[in-house]
């Protein structure tokens, strides 16, 4: 096929040939919406650093789910700032802590709408680590029955879902014989299986209030320079029971998105970080970018790579558009 009987202008030329040709199609359906959640009563503070989101209490959490379950937004991913914090990251697997409140009063209020729960510690911990530590040393295998501990009390608390972030060798697994030994065994499991120690997570650290007090996450979070690895750490969330695999950041790694979508069959999100948020809403301010339009080819090329779940601050945004 060549020139001129072949032009491909042809289904360009107006926007119903474009929808008819267009080749990836983002839905609302693939769309999760994270949200933070602290204490107290009438709390909605603006995260300086994200424009449009806040820390919530979980009044307001409440309003929030619902506005997201009319835009007919399937999931929220929720992510839980205790009022205390200590070296145990006690705050996480509490059966009064900050997330078991928040899962059980959206579940009363808004059942319909799906309630992933973040599993990390870092947010609880009084160190910023994701793990317990030791001499300075991020601990693994001490870890386990804390994150195990954690995604069991969010499962009894009614989340529909739950979703290890620390990165630790062996978290699905512990976190799986948890909840299959206590009769969750319905309960899923989302994979954070290909996570890397990213720049792009600097705005999340400001809403989730979680940075280190000390060194970085580089010894358990993916280095970003290695590709190969994020198929072996998939693989071995996989074979330890995930339902569904993560990459996070998503722009940065979309080569990563697109090969664990040519290499597992198993549902794949993707996670579009704070900072790729963020950055696109400072230029957008600035008037450097069109917000609307950088916001849809941002969501399409993730969902063009493999993603079939996109977890984006924007979620609202687009399902309002999505919903036209």
């Amino acid at each position: 096929m060549q020139f001129p009987d072949y032009r491909l202008r042809r289904l360009r030329k107006n926007e119903n040939f474009r929808r008819l040709a267009r080749e990836t199609k983002i839905s609302v359906d693939n769309l999760v919406y994270p949200l933070f959640v602290v204490g107290g009563k009438d709390v909605k503070k603006p995260i300086a650093s994200m424009p449009g989101n806040f820390q919530l209490s979980v009044d307001n959490l409440v309003k929030e789910a619902r506005e997201a379950h009319a835009l007919k937004i399937p999931a929220l991913l929720l992510f839980g700032i205790p009022d205390k914090k200590d070296e145990k990251a006690s705050g996480a697997y509490a059966k009064d802590g900050i997330i078991q409140k928040a899962v059980k009063v959206i579940k009363e209020a808004v059942p319909e709408i799906l309630v992933i729960t973040d599993v990390c510690l870092c947010e609880y911990t009084s160190h910023g680590h994701c793990g317990m530590v030791e001499d300075g040393r991020v601990l693994n295998d001490a870890t386990l029955e804390l994150l195990a501990k954690t995604a069991l009390s969010h499962a009894q608390s009614g989340a529909d879902m739950v979703a290890p972030s620390a990165m630790m060798d062996g978290q699905v697994a512990a976190i799986r014989e948890a909840l299959d030994e206590n009769a969750l065994e319905e309960i899923p499991i989302m994979a954070y299986a290909a996570k890397y120690a990213s720049a792009f997570y600097g705005p999340f650290r400001e809403a989730a209030q979680s940075a280190p007090q000390f060194g970085d996450r580089r010894a358990y979070q993916m280095d970003p320079a290695n590709a190969d690895e994020a198929i072996r750490e998939i693989s071995l969330d996989v074979s330890e029971g995930a339902d569904i695999i993560m990459v996070k950041p998503a722009l940065s790694y979309l080569d990563i998105i697109y090969r664990a979508k040519q290499e597992f069959d198993l549902p794949l999100a993707a996670y579009n970080v704070s900072g790729e948020y963020s950055m696109i809403k400072a230029a957008a301010q600035t008037g450097w970018l069109d917000e609307e339009k950088t916001m849809f080819e941002t969501l399409t090329a993730i969902k063009r790579a493999g993603a079939d779940i996109i977890i984006t601050y924007w979620a609202k945004d687009a399902a309002r558009l999505l919903n036209k």
